[in-house]
């Protein structure tokens, strides 16, 4: 069983820094519209604090797979990616929002390492942390 945070991002707020430097998934649930802008930087903020897979769900959700898929390019200069640093991304539009939380956990797989902890990035005015980490055990236990 993997180790699964909560992180409460509203719209245009800087995020703060991760805790703990080891590499992670993030399932990036996107309930308010944001400006490319912002939207870079926080991809370039998952991408520095150690995300290796992103799987965006909500509000333009395909975009994110784009940004984040950018900001792991141009953290090494538009060059080679080391295997290791190599960020694996996904959007899943039209899902229901547990059938993403079941996939973070079963199939969400780095090729060059085992990725034990998961981040919900929550991008809304209003934190809803136990309905979201409740809402993810329920997916792992199929209901």
């Amino acid at each position: 069983m993997e180790i699964v945070s909560y992180h409460h991002l509203p719209a245009g707020q800087t995020p703060s820094p991760m805790r703990g430097s080891q590499p992670f998934k993030a399932v990036v649930v996107i309930e308010q519209d944001v400006t490319p802008d912002w939207q870079a930087r926080v991809s370039e903020w998952l991408v520095r604090s150690g995300c290796r897979y992103m799987m965006a769900w909500g509000r333009a959700c395909s975009s994110w797979d784009d940004s984040v898929d950018e900001a792991n390019l141009a953290a090494f200069d538009f060059g080679d990616i080391p295997d290791e640093s190599f960020v694996m991304t996904t959007w899943h539009e039209g899902e229901p929002l547990e059938e993403v939380f079941w996939f973070a956990e079963h199939a969400a797989i780095h090729p060059m390492m085992e990725l034990t902890r998961t981040i919900i990035v929550h991008i809304t005015a209003n934190a809803r942390e136990v309905e979201l980490l409740g809402a993810f055990q329920r997916a792992q236990r199929g209901g």
